[in-house]
C-alpha cells in the first residue's frame, strides 16, 4: 500500500480544505496517511518571507479572488468558514497535540477535525490550553496528560524536526504531500493529481 506523507499546520485555511479532501480521497483509494505536523510560521520565517510581504501589501484583485476561491472550495468540502478574529494564530501547542494521538494510534483524524473546526468555523483561540483541554476531553482523553505531553522538550523537538525536515525536502508551506518519498505536491488543489497517481 502506498503512503502519502502529509505535512500540515492547522493555522492554514487551505490545509483545512486539504485535510477534508484527503479524507474523502481515502474513501476512494487505498493508501496510508503519514501524519507530519509542522509549524508553518517557522518555514515562513526561515525561507518564505514573501508570505508576510504579500499580507502587508496585498494585491486587491488577487485577494478578492483568493477569498472567492476559498469559499468555492469550502462549499465543495462542506466546510463553514468564518474568518477568525485572531489571525494568524499561534498553532504550536495544537500541532504538538497531534503527536499525542499519533503515538496512541487513534483519534488523530478526529482531533485534527475538532482543532480545524474550533478555529476556522467557531473562531476559538486554539493557542489557549483551556481550549485544547476541552477538545481533548471530547475525545475521552485526559487533558492533564495531554498538557504534560505537549510541553515536554521531546514533543517540542519533534515539531521543530518535522518543520526542518520539510524545508530540507524542498517544502515551503502547508499543506505539502509526498508520494514515493520524492514526489512533492503543494496545496489543496493538487489532490486531484495525487488521486490520478494513486
Amino acid at each position: 500500500m502506498q503512503n502519502v506523507e502529509y505535512y500540515l499546520d492547522c493555522s492554514s485555511p487551505w490545509t483545512y480544505l486539504s485535510f477534508r479532501g484527503l479524507l474523502e480521497l481515502k474513501e476512494k483509494k487505498e493508501f496510508t496517511i503519514v501524519w507530519k505536523p509542522i509549524l508553518v510560521g517557522g518555514i515562513f520565517n526561515s525561507i518564505n518571507p514573501s508570505v508576510y510581504e504579500s499580507r502587508a501589501n496585498p494585491v486587491k484583485e488577487k485577494l478578492e479572488y483568493s477569498q472567492k476561491d476559498m469559499q468555492d472550495w469550502a462549499k465543495n468540502r462542506n466546510i463553514d468558514f468564518n474568518w477568525p478574529k485572531i489571525f494568524p494564530i499561534n498553532s504550536v501547542k495544537a500541532m504538538r497535540g497531534a503527536f499525542y494521538f499519533i503515538d496512541k494510534n487513534k483519534n488523530v483524524e478526529e482531533y485534527l477535525e475538532l482543532i480545524f473546526r474550533a478555529y476556522w468555523t467557531e473562531g476559538k483561540d486554539i493557542s489557549n490550553e483551556n481550549c485544547l483541554s476541552e477538545i481533548v476531553e471530547k475525545l475521552s482523553e485526559s487533558a492533564e496528560n495531554f498538557l504534560i505531553f505537549i510541553n515536554q522538550p521531546e514533543t517540542k523537538s519533534r515539531l521543530a524536526e518535522n518543520t526542518q525536515e520539510l524545508m530540507d525536502r524542498g517544502g515551503f508551506g502547508s499543506p505539502t504531500f509526498f508520494l514515493d518519498q520524492k514526489d512533492m505536491y503543494f496545496g489543496n488543489d493538487r489532490l486531484q493529481l495525487i488521486e490520478k497517481l494513486l
